[in-house]
C-alpha cells in the first residue's frame, strides 16, 4: 500500500491517466483489505484476545471513514478539483490506521495467540481475499454476519461492474 501511495505522491497533476490508474489500484487494494479484516481478522481477534474491543471498534470506525473516501474517489476523475486533496486525506488516514494497528493491536494479538493460531488466521485472510469485493461499500455492515452476507451479494456485481469499466475504458482509449 505504501508503495502505491508513494507512486501517487510522485505523480504530477498532469499525469491524469497514471493518477487514475494508481487511485484505482488503491481503491481495489484497500477495499479488499478492509473487507477481509472485517470478516476474518477483527471478529477472531475480538473473540480470542482480551482487552482489544476498544481497539477493534476504533479500527472499524477508521475503516468506515476510509471506505466513504474510497467510494467518493471511485466516482471522481483526477482532473476534479478535490481529487488530489481527497487522496492526500485518504493516505494520511490509512497511514494513521496502520501505525496504530502495528504499534498497539498487533503486539497484543501476537502476545495472546500462538503461531498456529496466527497462521490459521493468515490462511483464512488469504482465502477471503480471493472473493473480497474490489469496491468499497461504506453503507454495508462491517461485522459478521451482515458483512459476510453483503459480501456474497456485492462481490459478483462488483466483478461484473469492473469488467464493464475496463471494457469502456479500452474502447474510449481506442477511439481517442
Amino acid at each position: 500500500m505504501e508503495q502505491l501511495f508513494k507512486t501517487f505522491e510522485k505523480l504530477s497533476e498532469g499525469a491524469v491517466k497514471r493518477r487514475k490508474q494508481t487511485a484505482d489500484k488503491v481503491i481495489e487494494a484497500l477495499s479488499k483489505h478492509a473487507a477481509i479484516e472485517e470478516q476474518v481478522f477483527y471478529p477472531e481477534v475480538r473473540r480470542s484476545v482480551p482487552n482489544v474491543t476498544d481497539d477493534i471498534l476504533e479500527a472499524l470506525e477508521e475503516h468506515h471513514i476510509v471506505k466513504w473516501t474510497l467510494s467518493e474517489l471511485q466516482d471522481m476523475e483526477p482532473g476534479d478539483e478535490r481529487f488530489g486533496a481527497k487522496m492526500t486525506v485518504l493516505m494520511e488516514s490509512v497511514r494513521h490506521h496502520v501505525k496504530e494497528e502495528e504499534g498497539d493491536l498487533f503486539p497484543k494479538v501476537r502476545k495472546a495467540l500462538s503461531r498456529t493460531d496466527l497462521d490459521e488466521i493468515g490462511a483464512r485472510l488469504a482465502t477471503a481475499k480471493t472473493t473480497a469485493s474490489p469496491r468499497p461499500h461504506p453503507k454495508t455492515p462491517d461485522t459478521p454476519p451482515g458483512n459476510v452476507v453483503a459480501q456474497a451479494l456485492t462481490a459478483p456485481l462488483d466483478a461484473a461492474s469492473k469488467l464493464h469499466d475496463v471494457a469502456s475504458r479500452t474502447v474510449r482509449d481506442i477511439m481517442t
